[in-house]
């Protein structure tokens, strides 16, 4: 800690605020907000306190700490918000693109409002509603609204085509009009207050229902155009009534696509939940107006992987709420959110009125919770399948990842390499590869760790590189068959390598697992070689490869901070935030963790359980079950004297000692 950090530590008051912590270069990296300055900050550096592998990063890079007294915790959050959005800091949970959300603007300031499309809310007195995520559904919404409802969607001033709503006109005014209404007044798209075939009055009741509409208040709307429909019958206007009665129709075949869902009330509700992939989440809100679905949205938060989901559940209600024209009364949530008490308070002041956060346990609510989970399970697995069809954007990544690693072309075919264990046991490696920026899900490989013993990923990436490039070392292309294989969906269909025809056999043990057929199959060299993992891993994976005398531009990608690093570099290589590169190769090393990480729950659900009981001499399974019971943890055993293991039921003194050697031994 340097003398500047010390000096700021010892000055910070016991007051709310939020506090700014900058890197040597004067960088935001994170900004928070505390209830106390002096207790908040000083946590991050006391040795006593389990910081999170992504604080842990951050406070090694911290060279100046800031920091801004408010007057209460809601000023607080107020303030880090601001702060947040201006600066994006690195180690802040963030919505991605969070400026460029579209709204639907209703602009009630002026004369004949219009109904549009922008880009930013502000609070002018208009209508806004949003934000929404696709543009192209804002543009079907305007449509439909335009086809429900007939009002201009021309630009001039049309502060001349009536008087004023209020007070006298000013001095000199005179009414202009346009000569003819245009082609939308002829489609009963506009009733055309620019001619004056329209009042003012009757142009603002089709906003008024504009505005009812996009609220969700439908049934009011459907109730003012059959008031319409009677009125013009009852005078006559057969013409109008039959145009009142197809609008009415129009509205009810919209609704009747809404899905109705029954709640415990009827008031209007947000429903939140999120789903996690490996440093970004997927969070869908639906929305609910009076009993009816009227909508949904999803935003993207990147930098979740050390969060959390109290903590990504407060980031998300803070940036969502803090640019949403609309709050209501009740927020359901999936989890509760970090300082609940104190972003209700805020939102309460926001929306001018009472406002619920519930993370429900049970019944209705916690359905709905489930629906809307599930719905985000679905579109970030989308928006992964989306990005790595998107041929423009993986070209530019493959382009990106040739200048930042000095490559001589695009890496046209990636291999990546994750290992998967659990506290050493079942340890799998897992092998995927990419060609032209796109999976390639049938040469994917799973190597069963067989060399290794104990949770060791450097000696597990070699024995993995070893069984995949020895073929190559030899000249040859002969490898054996005991790399255990699901590759592509074929749990039962091993691989083998040999000069000659391809082929393949599916000859499986009665028990189903694979048998020694062969698969005849070439393996095409890699451009370029992924290992997850920092230094440790790399400098690993570069002695097989240097022992093997293979010459593949490899890299190692450490999941804290996304670095690169490269052979004999020691400093990382760091992609900017939003570098298509930095993305690809997160797609990729997230995919061999889920494909490793797959195999390895099926291992592990074959062997449930294993503990350090079971390579222990003459302990069979009552003897287990028995100090299992009695002392409930493999270190409680360790605490125990020899007397105290020798005394148990079933057990004896040689036992006890056993016992107490191989606990010592794992320890």
């Amino acid at each position: 800690m340097n003398e500047k950090i010390q000096s700021v530590l010892n000055s910070l008051p016991h007051k709310p605020g939020i506090y700014i912590m900058k890197d040597g270069q004067g960088t935001i990296l994170y900004v928070g907000k505390a209830i106390s300055l002096y207790n908040r900050v000083r946590s991050y550096f006391q040795e006593s306190t389990d910081l999170s592998p992504k604080n842990r990063s951050m406070v090694a890079k911290v060279e100046d700490i800031e920091f801004v007294v408010v007057k209460n915790e809601v000023e607080a959050l107020v303030l880090e918000s601001n702060y947040i959005k201006e600066y994006r800091p690195k180690y802040n949970v963030l919505m991605r693109d969070d400026k460029s959300y579209p709204y639907i603007k209703v602009s009630l300031t002026e004369d004949f409002p219009r109904v549009y499309r922008v880009r930013s809310f502000h609070h002018d007195g208009n209508r806004y509603f949003g934000p929404y995520t696709n543009s192209g559904a804002v543009d079907a919404t305007l449509d439909l609204l335009n086809k429900l409802f007939a009002f201009r969607t021309c630009r001039y001033d049309a502060s001349t085509w009536a008087p004023p709503a209020q007070g006298e006109p000013p001095e000199g005014w005179r009414q202009k009009l346009l000569p003819r209404p245009c082609t939308q007044y002829y489609i009963h798209r506009c009733i055309a207050p620019c001619v004056a075939y329209a009042t003012r009055e009757e142009y603002d009741a089709v906003i008024k229902q504009v505005i009812l509409f996009l609220e969700g208040k439908h049934d009011e709307v459907v109730k003012s155009l059959q008031e319409k429909m009677q009125a013009a019958a009852e005078n006559l206007n057969f013409e109008e009534a039959a145009r009142m009665r197809d609008r009415i129709q129009a509205v009810e075949r919209v609704l009747e696509k809404q899905r109705i869902i029954s709640t415990e009330g009827q008031d209007d509700q947000d429903v939140i939940a999120f789903a996690s992939g490996e440093d970004e989440t997927c969070v869908m809100v639906f929305f609910f107006r009076n009993g009816k679905l009227i909508g949904r949205e999803f935003f993207i938060l990147q930098g979740t992987r050390d969060s959390s989901p109290g903590e990504v559940m407060a980031s998300f209600l803070q940036q969502f709420y803090e640019s949403s024209p609309h709050i209501p009364p009740e927020l359901v949530v999936e989890v509760e959110p970090d300082d609940r008490a104190v972003i209700q308070s805020w939102l309460r002041e926001k929306r001018k009125g009472p406002v619920t956060i519930t993370a429900p346990k049970r019944g209705d609510k916690l359905r709905l919770i489930e629906m809307v989970k599930q719905n985000a399970r679905e579109v970030l697995e989308q928006q992964r399948i989306k990005w790595l069809t998107d041929s423009q954007k993986t070209q530019l990544a493959l382009e990106e990842l040739q200048e930042a690693l000095n490559l001589a072309a695009p890496p046209q075919r990636i291999e990546c390499y994750d290992i998967s264990n659990t506290q050493g046991t079942n340890s799998v490696g897992a092998m995927v590869v990419f060609e032209a920026g796109r999976p390639k899900p049938s040469e994917y490989r799973r190597f069963k760790i067989k060399t290794v013993e104990g949770p060791n990923d450097f000696a597990s990436h070699q024995e993995v590189l070893r069984r995949r490039f020895r073929s190559v070392a030899k000249h040859t292309t002969t490898v054996s068959a005991d790399v255990d294989v699901d590759a592509g969906g074929l749990s039962n269909v091993q691989f083998t390598e040999s000069s000659g025809e391809h082929e393949r056999h599916d000859h499986s043990a009665s028990d189903g697992t694979p048998t020694d057929a062969q698969l005849q199959h070439d393996w095409a060299l890699p451009d370029l070689i992924i290992i997850d993992g920092g230094k440790g891993q790399l400098s690993a994976a570069m002695e097989v490869l240097q022992e093997l005398q293979i010459d593949i531009p490899t890299v190692g990608l450490a999941k804290e901070n996304e670095e690169i690093f490269i052979p004999g570099s020691p400093d990382p290589i760091i992609l900017p935030r939003s570098s298509q590169g930095l993305y690809m190769v997160q797609r990729i090393r997230d995919e061999a963790h889920r494909f490793g990480i797959t195999y390895h729950r099926k291992l592990r659900s074959d062997r449930t359980f294993k503990s350090v009981l079971d390579e222990i001499p003459g302990i069979g399974p009552k003897r287990k079950q028995a100090l299992m019971k009695h002392f409930g943890s493999v270190r409680a055993m360790g605490a125990a004297s020899v007397e105290d293991l020798a005394a148990l039921d079933g057990m004896t003194r040689d036992a006890a000692e056993k016992v107490k050697e191989y606990i010592g031994r794992g320890e």
